[in-house]
């Protein structure tokens, strides 16, 4: 099986680089110099397939990989000579060179091991150690050339160093085992093979772009890759440990192999977990692996999840100082928000208000704030002008300023981080872009805040402009009635009208103080089935002693209506017909069955109005023609008819009077339906 998996991996990889070779060959390759790279794929091509037939151990396959190695020293040599890597080193020739001899060294050891099979076992690990010393210092030339690369070339030919990398990288792990084991390990041989194929696929990415397009491994895949890394260390370091414990432990090796493997464990754990030793790896990572000290990508796109999700019952100011304390690794902070003439505390992440000093929260004067600055409190520039209030925090690392709209948001205060470190320009740059975004939140809650208060406001203003239209309604009512008892007070069937009008204006006062408190809410009754004649006769019976009303209604027609809807639109148009009437003119009330639908009409014969009045004004809230008048009546009646699922129209015309019809859906007057009104 292990020899099936070597063949094919290998051969797969000799296939690779040989078609590699000949696209180099065909193609011109401008970034990189064309022969040294082509004699090193086809050189590589020549190893792998020289593996996979002759096998590992073959003398041949021996030279065939130290004349590899020699191939793809040539290569580097001649990125330095084509200017791909800045700044070369003096001696970098005498470098090469050693190393050269070094793996020159080696193959003539292998092949005194070929001609003579008893050879001491020192011989066979001095050509494994110089194999080993050669591809550690290929290794290093490799990161020196990886961190000198052109920014003109450096996405072509990045690709290719790191390709190299790899194929070194994976040589040393091999080398490592063989070592400590004391035999070639072909379960690694045969992984490599298939190691190799991905490598040549990295290759090929380089030359295909030639430059045009940045070609960068992300930097989860580098940790994750690292991490596999040092796995495999830790594993081939467990197993050396174990095998030299068998070898000396005598008949207590194995509670000693025991022993070692769970405290080894156990003391890895240990470290992985330290908050502290995760931030210095990440901050040794980012300082000598890439350009830049962050993945501005990934760091914006957590960012603004951390901004956008809420986070259990973390509030939004929470998640601010989160957000921005993620960005450097910050293990806490404090938001600082304005007030009157100055900045004090508001929400703190990870801290307690106890453990601030007692005068934290004192003010910070605003004009001693630059909004565009951030200061490091240990060596920035204005750092002076924090307050000692501020500055006695022990963990005050760095203040962060949010701008908004040329003015100051407030101000975060981070907390140091596990791994102390000075603020670069990388640092800065993100800092203040990710306070402005941060102030944009805070001045969006705000003004969310400002506007839901605005709508209550509004809400309660549009209640009560509706108010006090019923209102100025129910005053007409008594005022008439009042006006009216100075002829009819001898007339008993005027003051039991009088009682009645006056009891129903008390209970329509109460609701009215009901419908204006801040509990209120609307009514969300679904409409029913209800006769309609009875309703009307109602309405006229209570304003017949102040206005002549008659009701003209064929049958008893039902309706699908909400009955208090009902009752409060059809009086705003009585009214609004009994203003536009002269006093003796009489209201009509009038029930017209229209199919499917009912309609009740309200008609007057007053002044009538005009069709760009109905068109422009009639249904516009505070608009009116009549003197002292609210302009809400029609409004509210169109309204309250189209939440009914209805509809209201009107015809009219100047100096004949006018007609406002409610048309409703009807309901079958069967038991159901008058059983559903009830």
């Amino acid at each position: 099986m292990l020899a099936t998996l070597i063949l094919w991996g290998h051969a797969l990889a000799a296939l690779l680089f040989g078609a590699l070779g000949l696209w180099a060959l065909r193609s011109d390759g401008a970034a990189m110099p064309r022969i040294p790279l082509i004699a090193a794929l086809a050189m590589t091509a020549l190893w792998a397939l020289a593996v996979a037939g002759i096998g590992e151990n073959d003398l041949m396959t021996q030279i065939a990989g130290a004349a590899r190695t020699l191939a793809w020293f040539g290569f580097m040599v001649a990125l330095y000579r084509s200017g791909a890597i800045e700044r070369p080193p003096a001696a970098i020739g005498t470098v090469f060179g050693v190393v050269a001899v070094v793996i020159l060294m080696a193959a003539t050891l292998d092949v005194l091991t070929s001609a003579a099979s008893d050879l001491p076992r020192p011989v066979l690990d001095a050509a494994l150690l110089l194999k080993m010393l050669a591809t550690v210092a290929a290794l290093l030339l490799v990161q020196g050339q990886h961190s000198a690369l052109a920014p003109r070339q450096s996405h072509a030919v990045r690709p290719v160093i790191l390709a190299l990398g790899a194929m070194w990288l994976v040589d040393i792990n091999l080398l490592a085992v063989a070592w400590l084991v004391e035999r070639w390990p072909l379960q690694l041989v045969a992984v490599r093979g298939f190691a190799l194929a991905l490598i040549a696929m990295a290759i090929a990415a380089g030359l295909q772009h030639r430059g045009e397009r940045p070609v960068e491994m992300s930097r989860t895949v580098i940790y994750q890759t690292l991490t596999l890394v040092a796995v495999g260390v830790y594993v081939a370091l467990l197993a050396a440990a174990t095998s030299a414990l068998a070898a000396i432990g005598g008949p207590n090796a194995r509670l000693l192999q025991t022993a070692f493997v769970f405290g080894s464990t156990a003391a890895i754990l240990t470290l992985v977990s330290s908050s502290w030793l995760r931030a210095w790896i990440k901050v040794k990572l980012a300082k000598h692996f890439f350009r830049h000290r962050y993945d501005y990508r990934a760091e914006w796109m957590r960012f603004t999840e951390t901004l956008g999700e809420p986070d259990g019952a973390a509030s939004l100011d929470e998640r601010i100082v989160k957000a921005l304390a993620d960005l450097t690794d910050s293990p806490a902070g404090v938001l600082l928000l304005p007030q009157g003439n100055g900045l004090t505390v508001g929400a703190g992440w990870n801290v307690a208000r106890a453990d601030l000093p007692a005068a934290y929260g004192e003010s910070w004067q605003l004009d001693r704030v630059d909004p565009g600055h951030v200061i490091e409190l240990d060596t920035g520039e204005g750092a002076d002008a924090v307050p000692p209030s501020i500055r006695a925090w022990d963990q005050a690392w760095v203040v962060v300023p949010l701008p908004h709209q040329q003015r100051l948001a407030g101000a975060i205060v981070l907390a140091r981080p596990p791994v102390p470190r000075a603020l670069d320009w990388e640092d800065f740059d993100l800092l203040k872009a990710a306070g402005r975004q941060v102030a944009s939140h805070i001045a969006e809650e705000r003004a969310q805040e400002a506007l839901a208060e605005a709508e209550r406001f509004d809400e309660f203003n549009r209640r009560f402009a509706f108010i006090m239209h019923d209102i100025k309604n129910l005053v007409s009512q008594l005022t008439l009635v009042a006006r009216n008892a100075e002829r009819h007070a001898d007339n008993p069937e005027f003051r039991a009208d009088m009682v009645a009008t006056l009891q129903d204006s008390s209970g329509r006062m109460n609701d009215l103080l009901a419908r204006l408190s801040q509990h209120h809410r609307a009514r969300t009754d679904p409409p029913v089935a209800m006769p309609l004649a009875p309703l009307l006769r109602r309405l006229a019976r209570s304003r017949e002693a102040s206005h002549p009303i008659e009701v003209v209604s064929k049958g008893d027609p039902i309706a699908i209506a909400d009955p208090a809807r009902l009752e409060t639109l059809l009086g705003h148009l009585v009214q609004n017909a009994i203003d536009a009437s002269e006093p003796d003119a009489r209201v009509t009330l009038g029930i017209v069955e229209l199919g499917d639908a009912v309609a009740i009409d309200v008609i007057d014969r007053g002044c009538g109005m005009s069709p760009a009045f109905i068109r422009e004004k009639l249904f516009r809230p505070f608009v009116s023609s009549k003197p002292g008048g609210f302009g809400i009546g029609a409004f509210e009646a169109r309204k309250l008819t189209e939440e009914m699922g209805g509809r209201l129209d009107v015809s009219s015309a100047e100096g004949r009077g006018s007609r406002f019809r409610v048309t409703l859906r009807a309901a079958r007057a069967d038991t159901n339906a008058l059983g559903n009104a009830a």
